[in-house]
């Protein structure tokens, strides 16, 4: 089994509900506490060991390359004043030269063409896909425990939660097969099914290790909703001729391309943190009285 090296970040998307913070600022780019959204979907890349950061990206998003670069003039500013634990922690978060690639969509056609567009960065080998909007929170990532399903079921494999059943009409859902390896086969796929038609409450969280094979298979895709070339019909398509696992997740999932997903996962991490718990908790308290 080729070892899961690289991993496809589709960073394009205009931002329009956080309007206009993003007008200039991308999306993803909007700070989590104190680190970008992008930075906890690379964290969660790496720790799963990803060695290759594909970017896909869009206009006005130069800035996500100038935070994954190396800046001289701050590292030396920060040396020179001692700052050492500051500048210790930015290198640790530092892809190595080599590690990280850009390539540019350049319209809008859906998710599907977004990943399309990494084909050539890829090449004919098993990739991580990781939506940028959503990021985890858990003991251990997400991805490192879908790559443990994946190194011993092969095929594809897709991170999974579950919602309540009256709200599958919002999400893709999957169907639920016998349980293997620390995951289960997926009997089926439906792009936002009513209720009554939903094989499972299971919902696809952002998260997909995929086989080369979808490339092909999006190159030929038609058009779905949206007018846009979406993913999800080309792995409905991939179904037929290779095995889909799925992995429970468990931990808490924050959709950072909603405000209220965004001040969700502001909260939940500020009370992760020692230094800011008993700040939050205080300032929750005052609000609450007033």
């Amino acid at each position: 089994m080729t070892k899961l090296r690289k991993a496809v970040f589709p960073v394009a998307g205009l931002g329009t509900r956080f309007l206009p913070a993003t007008k200039a600022v991308p999306k993803e780019m909007l700070t989590v506490v104190d680190k970008p959204v992008i930075q906890y979907v690379v964290d969660e890349a790496r720790e799963a060991g990803i060695e290759h950061f594909i970017f896909v990206t869009g206009r006005n998003k130069a800035v996500i390359e100038d935070h994954f670069d190396i800046q001289v003039e701050l590292y030396d500013t920060l040396e020179r004043r001692g700052k050492t634990e500051v500048l210790d922690r930015l290198r640790s978060l530092q892809p190595q030269p080599g590690q990280t690639s850009y390539t540019r969509q350049q319209e809008p056609l859906g998710l599907g063409h977004a990943v399309w567009c990494a084909r050539e960065l890829v090449g004919n080998e098993p990739f991580a896909l990781l939506l940028p909007d959503m990021i985890m929170q858990a003991p251990k990532g997400c991805l490192s425990q879908m790559v443990e399903v994946f190194e011993k079921t092969g095929g594809n494999v897709v991170s999974v939660e579950e919602c309540d059943p009256s709200q599958t009409h919002k999400y893709g859902i999957v169907g639920r097969g016998a349980d293997v390896a620390g995951g289960f086969e997926i009997n089926g796929m439906v792009e936002k099914p009513k209720p009554e038609d939903a094989p499972s409450n299971f919902y696809i969280n952002g998260r997909y290790i995929l086989q080369p094979t979808i490339f092909d298979l999006l190159a030929k895709q038609e058009r779905g909703a949206g007018g846009e070339i979406q993913l999800t019909d080309s792995m409905l398509t991939l179904m037929k001729e290779q095995p889909f696992h799925g992995y429970h997740f468990t931990g808490r999932t924050f959709d950072c391309g909603s405000p209220e997903g965004f001040v969700e996962a502001n909260l939940a991490f500020a009370l992760e943190r020692p230094d800011l718990r008993k700040h939050v908790l205080k300032a929750v308290a005052a609000s609450d009285r007033s």
